[in-house]
């Protein structure tokens, strides 16, 4: 494959797009029969162009203003008609829902005093109204009488939830809800915020079925963070203020205070770190005192003041209330890197295993995807080829009670996964119990190396493969890529190379919901696409800026490439649908919502020492054009919108319509074992159509495609 190599300075002579108005010739298969071709071939290209900017009202003009009636054209109608259609079923359905939700707001308010319903039961009806309704409509909906005195009743019982420290309660009961209903309203998200960091600090501090605090903390030591500050000195991708990160610091330091200050009310059998409590109003003078001294500071701070504080505070808190000096480092350190932004962070030595886990799509286990979203712990689908599959013992839908003997009831997702995996060839022991079953039964099960594919088809057959193909008629293909591996370009390849040898003319490209991964992984994937020119650069402060450059062997045809995207795209994703789609290229049509906006790029050091490592941010990346592609902190931090990439072709989808294309998605995508007949004929399936009428950013990117087929004709 390329390889980095150094960034020098070029002009870069612009790519001309393969159709252009002002050469009819290249586009000659796009006859008349009454000899008027060079009318025929401007409104058929122009009105295709105007679709794939997500123009179709003006896309129809060009074409009813062109006076040209003829196969080429009439397409183009059909499809602006098909996209018609779909916007108006659309806003048929949130229109129908929005009154259903109105309806329900006012059973809701009709209840008698004595059968005052839940706030949960509130909260998501407001919800649903505010969404579905129309924009001139939504201020509506929150100005309503009942919805204001809801908001009154959460704010009070939030405040109750507060005082007993209960924050996760009061974020489920009042903040998480009144952050997204007003999200202008920055009040709101720093309440939410504040809140989510003392839940953070709470569930830190107490033992789960996985892990004991003391076990969480082990192996951290004050030279880390230190050492790691060294390496932000010389290598983050900007210079920074030590006062944010001081900020930072203090305000942790006194919600780990406030946190423990209520730890009377806690499970006892969770929350067993000692300390001395009496001595906690004599550790938040101090942090006072010192915040006032280093707020003096007219200067600023400089990096060996920060580090003095940092031992100021381990020092003040061994003088008084005697946390584990462990815990107040980690605290310390994570709040204060958090001032720089969301991706750098300490992964401390019992974090290393799992971090790496995550990166590299591998580990040691059995081969299930497992899901607590209806209760208990369920395994949703098996991975092919592996231990759970080949044993004949598990299947998709099964109830997984207990784990090597211990309940599953109250452990977490990252809990039991921890259970479930663990080194090659050694065994784990489910209990578990069929759907519609009382009876329990043990299954032994021995782990192997598993290596989760990030590749998929739209649904599984009876078989268990994947169905590739969402238009038969016109052969448009369909992947989807869940997250950036080391193995993800090669099995891209070799899908769209089969795809290519059964006939695909067009492809779409599923980057939802993918949150990235590796950029080389996404660069090799932008290869694939793209003959020669620079696909991204990356611009570190320390060191000479490097790109990545497109080869063009293995480049596969120049057929209609449409890629979705939407706002939990990040990373990996924006990089290539952002090179795809840009104007050096134009090889892509972006279909869906704003990306996420990553916008940098994060690596990992093992200088903090002794098991520790540092994930950091060192550069940002740009675009073939040069274009960067806006970080969503920074741009939020600065009261702007413009971040990450943006559609072609927009399509917002509320959250109930998400909702529905991924169980969809999580029905189609589920695989039993191979031998468990019964089983198998119980899954649910849904149909390209049942797909369709539920994703409709999936069949609108299949419109968008279709469009880009009458343009390139026979080329193919």
């Amino acid at each position: 494959m390329k390889k980095t190599i150094v960034f020098i300075l070029a002009l870069l002579l612009p790519i001309w797009p393969a159709f252009s108005m002002s050469t009819p010739e290249k586009v000659s298969h796009l006859p008349r029969s009454d000899g008027n071709d060079t009318v025929l071939i401007k409104s058929a290209v122009h009105a295709v162009q105007e679709i794939c900017d997500g123009n179709f009202a003006a896309a129809e003009q060009t074409i009813k203003e062109s006076d040209v009636n003829d196969s080429s054209t009439s397409a183009i109608l059909g499809i602006i008609s098909e996209y018609n259609e779909i916007q108006k079923t659309m806003q048929e359905e949130r229109e129908k829902a929005f009154q259903e939700q109105i309806s329900e707001l006012e059973k809701l308010k009709a209840r008698p005093e004595t059968n005052e319903p839940n706030l949960l039961d509130i909260f998501p009806v407001i919800l649903k109204a505010r969404e579905y309704a129309v924009q001139d409509r939504k201020t509506e909906v929150l100005a309503e009488p009942f919805v204001k005195a809801t908001i009154a009743r959460a704010q009070k019982a939030a405040a109750d939830y507060e005082s007993k420290g209960e924050w996760i309660d009061a974020l489920l009961n009042c903040y998480s809800w009144l952050a997204v209903l007003y999200e202008d309203d920055k009040t709101y998200k720093d309440k939410k915020d504040q809140l989510e960091e003392k839940a953070i600090i709470k569930a830190s501090l107490t033992d789960s079925p996985c892990e004991t605090s003391t076990d969480r903390y082990e192996k951290i030591k004050p030279d880390m963070f230190i050492r790691a500050l060294d390496v932000l000195g010389y290598s983050y991708v900007e210079p920074f203020h030590y006062g944010d990160m001081t900020e930072k610091a203090f305000e942790r330091c006194r919600y780990l205070a406030e946190v423990i200050s209520l730890s009377e009310n806690f499970d006892p059998n969770t929350f067993k770190i000692q300390f001395e409590k009496d001595q906690i109003p004599q550790f938040v003078a101090g942090l006072s005192a010192l915040e006032k001294n280093y707020r003096a500071e007219s200067l600023g701070i400089s990096k060996d003041q920060f580090i003095k504080l940092f031992n100021h505070v381990l020092a003040l808190n061994s003088a008084t209330m005697k946390l584990p000096e462990q815990v107040v480092i980690s605290h310390f350190a994570e709040a204060s890197l958090s001032a720089l932004d969301p991706h750098t962070m300490i992964i401390w030595p019992k974090q290393v295993e799992d971090f790496e886990k995550n990166m590299t799509n591998e580990f040691t286990g059995i081969g299930v995807e497992i899901s607590k979203q209806d209760g208990p712990l369920k395994a949703v689908s098996l991975v092919p080829g592996t231990p759970a599959y080949n044993s004949g013992l598990l299947d998709a839908g099964d109830i997984i009670e207990a784990v090597n003997g211990e309940s599953t009831k109250d452990m977490s997702i990252s809990c039991a996964v921890s259970k479930i995996t663990g080194p090659a060839g050694t065994k784990v022991v489910l209990t578990i119990r069929r759907q519609q079953e009382e009876k329990t039964r043990d299954i032994e099960i021995t782990r192997a190396r598993i290596i989760v594919p990030t590749t998929r088809g739209w649904c599984r057959d009876d078989s268990g493969n994947w169905l590739y193909f969402v238009d038969d008629k016109d052969k448009i293909g369909y992947v989807r890529v869940t997250q950036f591996s080391g193995a993800t370009a090669a099995d891209l390849d070799e899908i769209i190379t089969k795809l290519e040898a059964e006939g695909m003319k067009g492809l779409v490209l599923d980057l939802r919901f993918n949150s990235g991964g590796y950029l080389q992984s996404a660069a090799d994937i932008t290869d694939l696409f793209v003959e020669k020119g620079v696909m991204v650069s990356t611009q570190p402060r320390v060191g000479l800026p490097t790109w990545e450059t497109a080869e063009k062997k293995g480049t596969h045809p120049n057929y209609p490439l449409v890629i979705l995207i939407n706002s939990s795209s990040a990373s990996a994703s924006e990089i290539v649908s952002g090179a795809l789609a840009d104007k050096t290229f134009s090889r892509a049509t972006l279909v869906g919502e704003q990306s996420y906006g990553k916008g940098s790029v994060q690596t990992i050091t093992p200088y903090p020492g002794d098991g520790a490592q540092m994930k950091y941010t060192m550069a940002y990346y740009h675009l073939p054009s040069g274009q960067r592609v806006n970080d969503r902190w920074a741009m939020e931090k600065l009261g702007k919108k413009n971040w990450g990439v943006s559609p072609n072709v927009k399509v917002k989808l509320v959250n109930e319509e998400i909702k529905k294309v991924l169980d969809i998605q999580r029905d189609n995508d589920v695989l039993a074992a191979a031998d468990h007949d019964q089983n198998k004929a119980k899954l649910k399936r849904h149909n390209l159509t049942e797909t369709l009428q539920a994703d409709r950013q999936l069949d609108i990117a299949i419109l968008v495609a279709k469009a880009k087929l009458i343009e390139s004709g026979p080329q193919q």
